[in-house]
């Protein structure tokens, strides 16, 4: 049986009816199955199984995350964890290795958690219950909805960007949709639009109209099975709808990476697991050095100072700036390499490490920050300066 999910409940003294019928709209779900079943994906990796595992390894990979950046990293991941009780067992370097360059690593590190959480709270199977699944780490709402859609049948609603976009163009929702109330109208019309059967096809539906049809610029409204419906087509405002995020100044950071490097090793720190790169290993941060206001012998001096407790410093080296865009600010990197004659194995101690550099290419670096030691070590003519 069918379970379902994400009713509205009744207000004191009234039945509650009376917002799911104004916004319930039977053709609009039918319109979506037929076109999903005849112009839709099909062919995904993570599609025709009913595996929760895979399905909801696909489902935190794109999350913030395109599909075609998403499928070389979840075959990879798949191949090394093939199941969810081989991922809760793996160490977490070996997890955030693999994870490494898809970006938005809290992910990484729910996905570790939660994997121990099913193994060690249900037995290693993930519960069908959308409430349930929403308990574990790093999986909200929309989800935990798709998970049980796809793999039990449950009649829940999703309600990602993609479907997001597709709502507020439909309908004419104006307002930014992250926003609290525009975003709880959109929950009560995705609930109110389930339909009764078919939820695989309707939930699969949503998701391929907005990533390929009703993109976020120049939507192909001439293909779209909703186009005789969508207000934003009628009024001329599919450019306008949704309405974007109000802009706010970007915050740009800059801090000096060392390269601390003998021979054979290269010295790195582990980041805490809150914070940038969380839980992954990176360069040691010095106070800035800007050379425009330094001196070379204070840039040597300063340099000189922050290595001396890993080794013997012997020379260094300036290498080109570069700046990496977050989400919420702009972070801009001056390295330098320093070179050691001998380097002192008390440091590879707490959270520093001495890291093989014939191994750079495995470890679980941010991906500038592995791009960067890549270059020094295999091509350095590329960036000294």
């Amino acid at each position: 049986m069918k379970q379902v999910v994400g009713a509205c409940s009744a207000p004191a003294g009234g039945t509650g009816k009376s917002v799911a019928a104004g916004l319930a709209d039977p053709g609009f779900s039918e319109a979506v199955i037929r076109w999903q079943k005849q112009h839709g994906r099909h062919a995904l990796p993570w599609q025709n199984t009913r595996d929760a595992y895979r399905i909801w390894l696909s489902e935190i990979m794109l999350q913030q995350t395109q599909v075609a950046a998403v499928i070389p990293y979840y075959q990879r991941f798949l191949n090394r964890f093939p199941d969810v009780r081989s991922l809760a067992a793996a160490p977490s370097e070996d997890v955030m290795s693999h994870w490494s360059g898809l970006g938005y690593y809290t992910r990484a590190r729910n996905l570790h958690r939660c994997a121990q959480r099913v193994v060690e709270q249900y037995n290693g199977a993930f519960p069908s219950d959308p409430g349930l699944l929403a308990e574990l780490p790093g999986i909200g709402r929309s989800t935990a909805a798709a998970i049980s859609a796809f793999a039990y049948g449950t009649r829940a609603a999703i309600l990602d960007g993609n479907v997001k976009r597709v709502f507020c163009r439909v309908f004419g929702v104006e307002g930014y949709p992250g926003a609290k109330p525009v975003e709880d109208l959109l929950w009560k019309r995705a609930v109110a639009l389930l339909p009764q059967d078919g939820v695989e096809s309707y939930t699969q539906g949503l998701m391929d109209l907005g990533a390929t049809l009703c993109t976020r610029s120049r939507p192909a409204c001439e293909r779209c099975p909703l186009a005789d419906r969508c207000v934003a087509r009628a009024t001329g405002r599919t450019h306008l709808l949704p309405e974007r995020k109000p802009k706010k100044a970007v915050p740009e950071k800059s801090t000096t990476m060392m390269i601390v490097a003998d021979a054979d090793h290269v010295l790195l720190e582990q980041r805490p697991d809150s914070g940038i790169w969380g839980g992954l290993l990176t360069l040691p941060e010095i106070s800035v050095l800007e050379p425009a206001d330094l001196a070379s012998g204070e840039i040597e001096a300063a340099l000189y100072t922050a290595a001396e407790p890993y080794g013997i410093f012997d020379t260094y080296e300036r290498l080109q700036p570069f700046t990496h865009v977050f989400t919420h600010f702009k972070l801009h990197v001056l390295p330098y390499q320093v070179c050691l004659t001998k380097r002192n194995a008390f440091a590879g101690q707490g959270n520093h490490v001495w890291y093989a550099i014939a191994r750079l290419a495995d470890a679980p670096l941010p991906a500038p920050v592995k791009k960067l030691l890549l270059a020094v070590f295999r091509e350095p003519d590329l960036l000294s300066r």
